[in-house]
């Protein structure tokens, strides 16, 4: 499966959302015990690459095969393996309950809830679920994100998506963004981490 406007996005020589891991993302990934992480919409693998440098064992997909491509080079660049896949959300069969970690950064979907309820499914009790994501507030901004308010997160949402889990934190920030052209400037975000 292929989705040709993120192919395009992504058709550049230059990384459009750079090739340094979120900062969030990286804050939280290094505290954990590397294991097995899953990556989903992971673009063009600045987040993969990184825990994967970290020694963990990272599985990622997308529906950009443009995507896929520079994810896979960028790794090689790094000399590191990712198992990275071109798939969409309704497509994703891994195991139940076989990840020790999941990061949603600046995952976007219209099917919210039922993605949420898939990546609890697919995390190993005691596993972390690291999200950074866009908040309602954001259209006021013009740093990146979706323009269509039902895709971007509010705290009480992601708190109800994720209520299910024994300890979850969830917030909203106003961040300075300085992720390639993509996410550039001041941004208001929700955060969570959660643990299953």
């Amino acid at each position: 499966m292929a989705n040709s406007s993120w192919d395009e996005r992504y058709s550049s020589s230059h990384f459009y959302y750079g090739i340094n891991p979120n900062q969030f993302y990286k804050e939280n990934l290094v505290r954990l015990k590397p294991g097995k992480i899953l990556l989903p919409a992971e673009g063009e693998g600045r987040n993969a690459v990184f825990a994967a440098k970290l020694g963990w064992q990272v599985f990622a997909f997308d529906s950009s095969r443009v995507a896929r491509e520079k994810a896979l080079k960028l790794a090689a660049e790094n000399g590191v393996k990712i198992d990275y896949r071109l798939l969409s959300y309704d497509e994703v069969d891994f195991t139940s309950e076989s990840f020790d970690a999941i990061a949603l950064i600046y995952a976007h979907n219209p099917n919210r809830e039922l993605v949420h309820k898939k990546m609890i499914q697919l995390l190993k009790p005691g596993g972390i679920i690291i999200i950074e994501g866009f908040s309602k507030d954001q259209l006021s901004f013009n740093s990146g994100g979706p323009k269509n308010k039902d895709l971007l997160f509010s705290v009480d949402e992601l708190k109800n998506d994720f209520s299910e889990l024994q300890s979850v934190m969830v917030w909203e920030e106003i961040v300075e963004l300085s992720e390639g052209d993509g996410h550039k400037g001041k941004a208001s975000v929700v955060r969570l981490i959660g643990e299953k």
